[in-house]
């Protein structure tokens, strides 16, 4: 990118959805640039499921050329067979940017939501209510969308202090 701005590709991994949002920033300046969400077919093997959003985020990633990725952490539920499907996701999803070269940070659920809408809490809606706020020209078309463009602002705020911890070690 010219004249001093990032661009960040925000990622929600899912093995059923992983939407993706990426972002232009020039200091405390947010700028969309697109969003979306990957579909891998639901009803093909698992190895057939993960190349097909491995292939996609490799497609967004060609078409958008972020610098820097973020992936919102995996949120561990009751069932472990869901918990191990959507950790063979995530590992695609982490993959993918990281094989580029782009550094890749990841973010807890609770401080996406408190970073962008200002409680950990907050419902899907309220989140993508204060994308629109944040950056106008957003249409994310799904919440999937929607919450990696979260991701992606999330980053953008504390990309900062992530930098010096790096340095640090």
């Amino acid at each position: 990118m010219d004249n001093g701005v990032i661009r960040i590709i925000g990622l929600d991994p899912g093995l059923r959805r992983t939407g993706w949002g990426v972002i232009d920033v020039l200091g405390t300046r947010l700028t969309y640039v697109a969003s979306g969400t990957i579909l891998p077919p639901e009803d093909a093997p698992m190895g057939v499921r993960l190349v097909a959003l491995h292939t996609g985020l490799c497609e967004v990633l060609e078409r958008f050329a972020p610098q820097e990725a973020a992936v919102e952490e995996t949120f561990v539920n009751m069932n472990p067979s869901s918990t191990l499907k959507l950790g063979q996701a995530r590992g695609v999803v982490l993959l993918a940017p990281a094989g580029r070269g782009l550094p890749v940070a990841e973010y807890a659920a609770l401080l996406v939501k408190k970073s962008v809408v200002g409680a950990g809490r907050a419902e899907k809606a309220q989140v993508r209510m204060m994308i629109s706020v944040l950056m106008p020209k957003a249409a994310p078309e799904t919440e999937d969308a929607a919450d990696a463009l979260a991701v992606a602002v999330t980053h953008a705020h504390h990309r900062g202090a992530a930098a010096l911890r790096r340095a640090a070690v």
